[in-house]
């Protein structure tokens, strides 16, 4: 009797487990077939700034539902529609391509421009649009750095340098110090910040303009190196104007250094008529955007021989043509966008993607980014 009882609860319990167990299996099964649309796949834009998307990458290893590829930039618009979250690095994100981005959540920059976003676009399509502040990476330290580097390639001539070690003269050329001279830094943002700490142990004086002074946060001028803990911006620069001085602060200046953002308002800010408003000798550095420079009137003033020098990490169309006839003056040296492209910056940069790649797929708010729209 006992036995029987035993049998029939035992024949119960079993089929209980079967059928938890092929509950469990169903589950699982459903996990499994849905594994894909779990994964987060972040898109970055183009071969170009390979370290981008390689350090990323890098960074990323260790969580399996986390996909970062590199995408040709002829097959982003066929591919876009997988991705949740995008670096846009060089290419022109319009609003056609952004309309194809269904599963998009995230539009960043790796950096600061977003000149190629069409922010309206994403906004209209309800993806949010974000930058990386330059001075929580070091990008803004790395491109003051380049900055300097133009510089000081232009005062010693450095192409003149060249020729002569290849000539096998020695003495020559004469070249000029950055002790004495007037910088002009056009945009004071976080690079014009940084700039300023390393220009001034070299004896310069130090002009700048900027459309607001009221937003310049004490705490940003706080932030690395000299002058010191308690710096403030009137410790860093010796005349402060806003954008409508930017004529006569160049008129004052052997250097003029360009660290506007790109825009409507900006384009084509150093034109004809302000070149034209320099002391004749003196030099341009461009570290911001090409197109913040007018070509016709940056060559015409080359040739005249009105304009000094030229140094520019960025240029109107990239990669440039290494034909160009600017590239032709003995006066002008490029970089290939490598201003803030160092190891501590762009390690830097990829912790914060991947991040924010992470924190998107948790749902969680997103941090260590400027969300613009």
């Amino acid at each position: 009797m006992l036995g029987g009882q035993f049998t029939r609860n035992l024949a119960s319990s079993l089929t209980k487990c079967c059928r938890l167990l092929h509950g469990l299996s169903g589950k699982v099964e459903s996990m499994d077939g849905n594994s894909e649309e779990r994964i987060t796949r972040v898109l970055f834009c183009g071969p170009h700034f390979p370290a981008s998307h390689n350090y990323t990458r890098e960074y990323l290893r260790k969580y399996p539902f986390l996909q970062v590829d590199e995408v040709p930039i002829d097959d982003v618009p066929n591919s876009i529609s997988k991705y949740h979250m995008c670096i846009v690095k060089s290419m022109k994100l319009d609003s056609n391509v952004i309309s194809l981005a269904t599963e998009m959540k995230l539009i960043m920059q790796y950096g600061v421009g977003l000149d190629g976003v069409d922010i309206d676009a994403a906004t209209k399509y309800g993806v949010r649009v974000a930058r990386i502040p330059s001075h929580v990476t070091g990008n803004a330290a790395s491109c003051a750095e380049m900055v300097i580097y133009l510089i000081l390639g232009l005062l010693r001539k450095q192409n003149e340098m060249q020729i002569a070690v290849e000539q096998r003269r020695l003495g020559e050329p004469v070249g000029e110090t950055l002790f004495g001279k007037t910088v002009f830094i056009m945009g004071f943002g976080n690079i014009g910040i940084d700039l300023a700490k390393r220009l001034r142990p070299f004896g310069v004086k130090i002009i700048a303009t900027k459309r607001s002074w009221e937003a310049q946060s004490q705490d940003s001028c706080q932030s690395n190196d000299v002058p010191g803990p308690n710096s403030t911006t009137n410790d860093l620069i010796d005349e402060k104007g806003v954008h409508e001085d930017i004529h006569e602060f160049a008129s004052n200046a052997d250097i003029v250094v360009c660290c506007l953002n790109l825009n409507s308002e900006t384009a084509g800010t150093v034109n004809k008529k302000f070149i034209s408003s320099m002391r004749k000798g003196a030099l341009i550095v461009n570290i911001a955007r090409g197109g913040v420079l007018d070509y016709e009137a940056v060559l015409d003033h080359l040739k005249s021989g009105h304009l000094g020098g030229l140094g520019i990490d960025v240029a109107w169309t990239e990669p440039f043509d290494p034909n160009d006839p600017i590239l032709k003056f003995k006066n002008v040296l490029i970089t290939p966008h490598v201003g803030g492209v160092t190891e501590f910056s762009y390690r830097s940069m990829a912790k914060v993607v991947g991040d924010v790649a992470l924190q998107l797929h948790a749902g969680i708010p997103l941090t260590g980014i400027e969300i613009v729209n």
